[in-house]
């Protein structure tokens, strides 16, 4: 069932995304603090109010919907725009108080909309932004979503805990996963470092098209026409809403640009 997947995934990102986390906090790569620090204000409120509030009344087919086109047009969006997101270097820093605000915004919505009903995709949403709006590297982008990832799925899984109950079943396969992740997911950022981001991105993409193929075809009969017609509305709107924020992006660089070199001409 879709609400044991979601339940799951908190509880198994819990150990694999906090294991990474430790990893890159100890190998000191360099992060969004600004953003990330925003965006774990935001998650520690949205996420509990999105599963007591949001989650209970969001059907199992609509769970497997809004993970398959959240991830699927994310991965469209890398297929589309791989080469220049790979050749970011280093991040625009706009305003600390301005990223801290954007990243309370980001993580209280996608963590009351996104993660509290799929259990994953707030690390989507914050690499996104980052690699969108504020141009960053890939070498900032994806360290900063596996942060955010680990602290929402602690969130998470504390809630579900104490508050709502988890689904039957997420302890056992919780306790046969747990080792796997604790090991696997730290080797995983160490192997794509040899491996290279891009050439990983692209994987990844394709996988997330194929899922988001492979659920709109299992659902069909559930679905209709009607259903298939809204998911593809849905799937536009998410990459209509990228390339604005892509755009936005542009603008908002060509800003930062244009006063540093204002106030080069001023110092000389």
């Amino acid at each position: 069932p879709a609400q044991l997947g979601r339940d799951f995934s908190f509880a198994v990102q819990s150990i694999g995304m906090t294991s990474a986390s430790l990893f890159i906090l100890a190998r000191r790569q360099p992060l969004a603090w600004a953003m990330l620090k925003g965006s774990l204000v935001g998650s520690l409120i949205g996420t509990p109010l999105g599963i007591l509030l949001i989650a209970p009344h969001v059907p199992a087919l609509w769970i497997k919907l809004l993970f398959a086109i959240v991830w699927g047009s994310f991965g469209i969006l890398h297929v589309r725009r791989i080469g220049e997101i790979s050749a970011h270097e280093g991040m625009t820093e706009f305003d600390e108080h301005w990223d801290w605000k954007v990243g309370l915004a980001v993580g209280g919505l996608a963590g009351a909309t996104v993660a509290s009903v799929t259990g994953v995709g707030i690390d989507m949403v914050i690499y996104t932004v980052l690699v969108l709006l504020c141009r960053a590297d890939l070498k900032i982008a994806i360290p900063t979503s596996v942060v955010i990832m680990a602290f929402t799925s602690l969130v998470g899984i504390a809630t579900k805990t104490f508050l709502t109950g988890v689904q039957p079943g997420v302890f056992e396969n919780w306790l046969a996963a747990a080792p796997i992740v604790a090991l696997g997911a730290p080797l995983g950022a160490f192997v794509v470092d040899y491996i290279g981001r891009k050439p990983t991105l692209l994987f990844v993409a394709f996988l997330c098209v194929g899922q988001l193929v492979w659920t709109l075809t299992e659902e069909w009969k559930e679905l209709g026409r009607v259903g298939l017609a809204i998911s593809f509305v849905a799937l536009g709107l998410c990459l209509f809403g990228f390339e604005r924020l892509r755009v936005y992006g542009a603008v908002l660089v060509g800003e930062v640009k244009a006063r540093r070199g204002d106030r080069v001409e001023s110092e000389t």
